[in-house]
């Protein structure tokens, strides 16, 4: 005996609202794969803060849909995850508009047009009766409009009592909606970058609250030091292929801090390397090596894209966010030769000087000088930092000694062995950002003391154009100066 055991409807919407991890960044996401589904070439979104409350409008222009396509939509759980679906379908569990939607608000309305007719329907948490959802036509649905539809065909999603962006002890208007949204903002450029880029037939442009976002692309592709791979397919079942390409990125010198800033993301360089999942061109997820080698230094500047066909979904355990996938095992093996072979060389690259100039102008900071068929390693007196730590010093007979005793004890025999190993590497040298940071600030400060104060920043590059560490890390150090010490040397002066 069978018996008909449905689900409370209130209830079950109720805890849609914590389906995935939804954040800002991920519900908006989901819808835009919607609207790419929807053949979309532009989606606006746009946040309306009240006293109370946000309104947050997603508008497209894809095809829109009927009257009858809109109810199966709206329809909780409206397909199913192991049908087969057109290869460029970004959808899956049937979840996404739903899902999305209300973990961020109570009330979801959708209002779409195609050819002329136009209907809403709306889904309000704390006014469901039984599975009836509120559908309307004509004037009622395009009064929901913050403006008249202007293209044939288009789909517009609103988000109304929005709980999850007001703050929740006074019921006012979050303060960190503007945090929040340029958040939002960064995601989103970076899970559809290769759409906004104009990989495919069609360019997308994605607006929020009338600003466009720009793709951020993590492989910095278009950089002449970057290092692109050939991709490699590897098939999988029934034919179906992925795609491996890896990427080595550029040793940081040669990037400017805003490439840094965009490669880096708010973890850095290090969190960041590993596999970067695409899913039908859309990013799932990235910055990890699914446990195949650890995070470290050395392996920071590789990045692998994989591709996958919609179809492996179930292999792959995408899960209803988007924001989550687990390496199938049967690939573990193939991937870890694929980590293994083009690890080494981003060590490589990590491990190499910026630029490339003539080392006769510079000031190095340590001297290289040969008596008696003996070559011996000073440090340079007349480097401006070490010129002005001896000058400044209470004790300069003191300074001068210790400087000494690193000269005399340097560990050259171990240097030597170090160098011939094929084991070890040496790592001597900035190879991080911050430490050259640190010696950039003192030297700002040395030179403004040498200069009385005197503000000039063409003069400062000038000036430290050609010493070490700042001569072989120029692309960086400039870009650094710039966007950072400007104010120091007079706002704009020499930019």
């Amino acid at each position: 005996m069978k018996y008909s055991n449905p689900p409370d409807a209130a209830a079950l919407m109720t805890t849609a609202r914590s389906f995935g991890s939804y954040d800002l960044a991920a519900a908006l996401a989901d819808l835009i794969d919607n609207s790419i589904t929807a053949d979309a070439s532009d989606v606006a979104i746009l946040f309306e803060p009240g006293e109370s409350d946000v309104t947050v409008r997603i508008r497209d222009n894809g095809v829109g849909m009927t009257r009858e396509i809109l109810i199966a939509a709206m329809r909780p759980a409206s397909t199913n995850p192991d049908s087969a679906r057109d290869p460029a379908d970004l959808g899956r569990f049937g979840w996404g508009l739903k899902s999305a939607s209300l973990s961020q608000a109570r009330v979801l309305t959708v209002v779409t047009w195609r050819h002329g007719a136009i209907n809403a329907a709306r889904w309000d948490i704390d006014d469901i009766d039984g599975w009836a959802m509120e559908v309307m036509s004509g004037e009622e649905a395009s009064g929901l409009l913050r403006r008249p539809p202007e293209t044939i065909g288009g789909t517009e999603v609103i988000w109304t009592k929005t709980d999850r962006l007001v703050a929740d002890q006074d019921n006012r208007v979050d303060d960190g909606l503007t945090q929040s949204i340029a958040q939002a903002n960064q995601r989103l450029s970076l899970t559809f970058h290769r759409f906004l880029a104009g990989e495919g037939e069609t360019r997308l442009t994605v607006s929020v609250n009338g600003s466009r976002l720009k793709p951020r692309d993590p492989f910095l592709a278009s950089h002449n030091a970057t290092q692109t791979l050939d991709a490699e397919a590897i098939q999988v079942r029934d034919g179906q292929r992925i795609s491996v390409k890896p990427y080595i990125l550029p040793h940081y010198s040669k990037l400017t801090t805003e490439e840094q800033r965009e490669l880096g993301g708010p973890e850095g360089m290090v969190r960041n390397q590993g596999f970067y999942v695409y899913r039908n061109r859309r990013l799932i997820i990235h910055g990890t090596w699914f446990r195949l080698m650890p995070h470290s230094e050395l392996s920071q500047l590789t990045r692998v894209r994989v591709d996958l066909p919609n179809a492996l979904d179930a292999e792959w355990r995408i899960t209803v966010d988007k924001s989550g996938a687990q390496l199938p095992p049967a690939l573990r093996k193939r991937l870890r030769e694929v980590v293994s072979k083009f690890s080494r060389r981003s060590s490589s690259a990590h491990r190499q000087k910026g630029v490339t100039i003539d080392s006769s102008n510079r000031t190095p900071v340590w001297k290289r000088v040969a008596r008696h068929g003996r070559i011996s390693y000073l440090i340079n007196r007349d480097h401006p930092l070490v010129e002005r730590l001896l000058g400044s010093s209470k004790a300069p007979e003191e300074a001068e000694i210790v400087l000494s005793m690193i000269e005399q004890y340097l560990p050259s025999e171990h240097l030597v062995a170090d160098a011939g190993s094929n084991e070890c590497h040496l790592a001597q040298g900035a190879t991080d950002p911050s430490e050259l940071d640190r010696l950039l600030s003192q030297c700002a400060v040395n030179y403004l003391h040498a200069t009385n104060g005197t503000p000039d920043l063409t003069g400062f590059l000038a000036f430290i154009r050609n010493i070490e560490p700042f001569a072989s890390q120029w692309t960086y150090t400039e870009s650094r100066v710039r966007d950072h010490y400007a104010m120091w040397f007079g706002g704009d002066n020499g930019i």
